[in-house]
């Protein structure tokens, strides 16, 4: 299996994105799958039909394909492709209508990094099976523009009594994933600081992340 990650910033730039790709590629070690990174967009759709199990849209940001460029992509995930998001990538494609609908949600805005009570809905899926019905972890906690729920399987919520500042009330998805066409896409709102890609629970999900998007294992 290859997995591709792809970290191009067009707009903000996350300084946690080296130590994600490492965390990646550790991953890949551990659990025999092939990673390669890269942030040339000619680079990533040049490779798309190449093997690609999955894309690791890894705290991208502001437009990152081209016009040129973006079909590939859709025709890549449309076709069976598998597509991760993680953090900032909800941060990404304003000008890209298929991309919002591949993400699933757009950042809106996010207060202070602070510690807050993640909620597990899903404790069957494979990205989230290894975690308590509450989960209290340190992170910036990202606000979107709407809930995606009921366009997509929610496996994560924030608890906004936990924490100071979050502004979508009872219901804020933070991770999720659903079908695109044939392909599938996974986001989560984790891991904007550099903490993040050391936790080994954060690794898991993004290890299960990876393994659904790339088709390996089922959701719930």
């Amino acid at each position: 299996m290859r997995v591709l990650v792809f970290s191009k910033t067009a707009g903000f730039r996350h300084e946690s994105i080296p130590a994600g790709v490492r965390a990646i590629r550790d991953l890949g070690a551990e659990h025999g799958f092939d990673v390669t990174a890269t942030e040339d967009a000619a680079v990533l759709t040049a490779a798309l039909p190449a093997s690609c199990a999955a894309v690791v849209f890894l705290s991208t940001s502001g437009e990152v394909l081209d016009a040129a460029q973006q079909p590939v992509f859709e025709s890549y995930v449309e076709g069976g492709g598998g597509y991760v998001g993680v953090h900032g990538a909800a941060d990404t494609g304003y000008d890209w209508p298929w991309y919002g609908q591949l993400v699933g949600a757009r950042f809106k805005t996010h207060p202070a990094v602070q510690q807050a009570r993640i909620v597990t809905e899903d404790r069957a899926h494979p990205a989230t099976a290894h975690l308590p019905p509450v989960w209290t972890r340190t992170d910036e906690w990202y606000d979107y523009r709407a809930s995606p729920r009921g366009r997509v399987q929610v496996l994560q919520s924030l608890d906004e009594s936990s924490y100071a500042g979050g502004g979508m009330g009872a219901d804020h998805p933070i991770t999720w994933c659903h079908p695109q066409g044939r392909g599938r896409a996974f986001h989560t709102g984790l891991g904007h600081t550099t903490e993040s890609y050391a936790e080994p629970a954060f690794r898991a999900l993004l290890l299960g992340a990876i393994r659904y998007a790339a088709g390996g294992l089922p959701a719930a």
